[in-house]
């Protein structure tokens, strides 16, 4: 066991080291002033380059070796906690520290140009820092998918979803694909059919949305002890272990966006608050991937606040909170705001119907670029006319194309599909905590989200990443990841079929 408790000892402080990264990247997108931007930068590369240099150190393989040799004296936890270090060692072990510290500089640069492009709608003048970032994405992808024997997209993928594949994917998404510009259709044509909504007219002060958003953070379990709700220019769940910090954005001529980020992000923060205290700073107290991370921040959102039951409770907190009167803040009415289908430009204000083909898209893109199948100066135009394809709008410039998303300036190559892959998880799981507490529905109706977040403590929050995604959703709703509950989710909501 010598050799195992020297490994917990060592993530220990690895983990440490990422919570101070995790709170300078908060910092980075909330407080930092532009002119400290070259600091900032070379502090993470420098902090990351420790992480890496920890981790990647020939003396935690040694480790590593010796206690798989006497793993049988582990329990289960224990057990899991090696095998994730070992994946971690893996991924660390493939790439040279100086590449690491050159992709953390690259974008830090980044995502600074990308802030004033992005203003600016300026894809020329983020060419040459996003082509940093990509060629340097290219290499860690072909440096870690030759050591773990996959493609250089799979490798970059495994580091956000353990064991996902880029088969798998597609063929999670290709019913989805097929059936995705009938369902929007049909959508849309039953929400002609019904009587008109009535607009919700502003304007909504600020300081009346943050309250508001902070008051639902409270009801839905957000524990402000052990975190911060604060602004930035694309909403993110981060900081550290015991400070889980979250951001929106708001605007005063439209609530829902602003609430609906709030609510969003506070599912990824239930996640990160709910995980097993007793292996905080290891490895299998972390989140089990970006996919289920992404099934509790849409299961908040979209399954539970979205709902039916959840206006009954909401629409007497907004009259209170703007101060407004009348059938336009009805139930009824608000639940129609909630769940209107209409293609837009911007992803993180995409309806649950129409958001996956953002994801259809930007992961097609992904794909080609990382495999060079598509130029970054061609990246404008091919994104413009996938919008025209699969949702049939036309882009009318690059801050609302290519330019929208923090994602590929800030590193993240990779992510995009866990969106639509944690959207499939989360209506499994939603589907199954109402199978087994039929009061969930009615207890979100009255604004107690107990019993839904007590089931989600138990069957993924306390977890961590003790099982496997597959492992942790068949024992949660009893069967692997589909599309299938999903799809009949999209059905029910939004097309009236039983």
């Amino acid at each position: 066991m010598d050799s195992y408790r020297s490994l917990e000892q060592k993530f220990a402080r690895l983990g440490a080291i990422n919570d101070v990264i995790g709170v300078l990247n908060w910092d980075t997108e909330t407080t930092m002033p532009d002119g400290a931007a070259d600091s900032r930068s070379e502090q993470l590369s420098t902090l990351e380059g420790m992480a890496h240099g920890l981790l990647a150190a020939a003396e935690t393989g040694e480790l590593l070796q010796r206690a798989e040799e006497t793993a049988d004296a582990l329990d289960d936890w224990q057990s899991a906690n090696l095998r994730e270090m070992r994946r971690a060692y893996l991924h660390a072990a493939a790439v040279p520290e100086d590449l690491v510290e050159a992709n953390s500089r690259a974008v830090s640069r980044s995502v600074m140009a990308w802030r004033q492009a992005r203003k600016a709608s300026d894809f020329a003048a983020m060419l040459p820092y996003l082509a940093e970032v990509l060629d340097l994405q290219r290499q860690i992808g072909a440096i870690k998918g030759e050591a773990l024997g996959l493609s250089p997209y799979d490798a970059l993928l495994d580091g956000y979803e353990p064991g996902m594949r880029q088969a798998k994917i597609d063929g999670l998404f290709a019913a989805l694909r097929a059936e995705l510009p009938g369902l929007i259709q049909a959508a849309q044509a039953r929400q002609q059919s019904l009587p008109s909504v009535q607009a919700l007219t502003g304007p909504f002060p600020i300081d009346s949305q943050r309250r508001l958003g902070e008051r639902l953070m409270t009801a839905v379990g957000f524990d402000f002890d052990r975190g911060r709700l604060d602004v930035s220019l694309h909403p993110f769940c981060g900081g550290a272990t015991d400070d889980v910090r979250i951001t929106s954005r708001y605007n005063e001529d439209r609530f829902i966006s602003g609430l609906m980020g709030v609510l969003h992000e506070t599912g990824h923060a239930l996640y990160e608050q709910g995980r097993p205290a007793a292996w905080r700073r290891q490895p299998v107290g972390s989140a089990r991937g970006m996919a289920l991370h992404e099934s509790q921040s849409l299961l908040i959102e979209m399954q539970a606040c979205r709902s039916r039951a959840f206006t009954e409770f909401l629409a007497p907190l907004l009259r209170e909170a703007f101060q407004c009167e009348g059938p336009a803040w009805s139930a009824e009415n608000l639940y129609r705001h909630l769940t209107a289908v209409k293609p837009g430009l911007i992803r993180v204000d995409a309806d649950e119907v129409t958001y996956p083909a953002h994801v259809l898209l930007r992961y097609d893109l992904e794909k080609a670029l990382i495999g060079g199948d598509l130029r970054l100066a061609d990246l404008p135009a091919a994104f413009n006319e996938g919008m025209k394809e699969l949702l049939g709008l036309d882009v009318p410039n690059d801050g609302l194309g290519c330019l929208q998303d923090i994602h590929w300036p800030g590193g993240s190559w990779g992510y995009f599909p866990t969106y639509t892959l944690g959207a499939m998880a989360a209506a499994q799981l939603f589907d199954a905590a109402g199978r087994a507490d039929p009061e969930i529905p009615l207890a979100i109706g009255r604004g107690d989200f107990e019993p839904l977040r007590s089931w989600l403590r138990i069957n993924v929050h306390a977890k961590g990443s003790l099982l496997e995604m597959d492992e942790l959703l068949i024992a949660a709703t009893g069967q692997p990841l589909s599309a299938e509950t999903f799809q009949k989710h999209i059905s029910t909501r939004y097309l009236g079929d039983s």
